[in-house]
């Protein structure tokens, strides 16, 4: 039996790689259901400044194609504590670069007082969307 019954987490998941399987596969072996929230390219836009390479209706499609995915839906809003009121998980899951963030540690409190766990897996450092787009784009560059 899996320590949780009910896992969350969420992202954007553009340029798909290494880094997010890794944290969907870790949080599967953990919990007996997971719930993966894909951002809209809208609310990607809203906080970022930018449009993600991959259109949201494809990296939602490539999440629910994931054996370690059992539920996707839109994450139209970065608010954990309403998420967690909607679906009624008992544990979310993050990459610890979110770990000591100001805006995270209250979302975290709430949740303690909410008995629902937070579980940090390490973050991919060497690979990310971020680095990949950048990558992407000096290859665009004409010399």
């Amino acid at each position: 039996m899996k320590k949780y019954k009910l896992g969350y987490t969420s992202g954007v998941f553009d340029l798909f790689h290494i880094g997010h399987l890794n944290i969907l596969k870790q949080a599967k072996a953990q919990c007996e259901h997971l719930i993966v929230a894909v951002s809209t390219d809208e609310l990607v836009q809203s906080y970022k400044n930018k449009t993600p390479v991959i259109p949201f209706s494809e990296r939602i499609e490539i999440v629910k194609s994931i054996a370690f995915v059992d539920e996707v839906v839109a994450q139209t809003n970065r608010n954990k504590v309403a998420a967690m009121g909607q679906y009624q998980f008992d544990v979310m899951f993050v990459g610890s670069d979110w770990k000591g963030n100001t805006l995270f540690n209250e979302t975290e409190r709430i949740f303690n007082e909410n008995d629902v766990d937070v579980v940090y897996f390490p973050y991919t450092s060497n690979t990310s969307s971020t680095l990949l787009t950048e990558v992407l784009h000096k290859i665009a560059q004409p010399q």
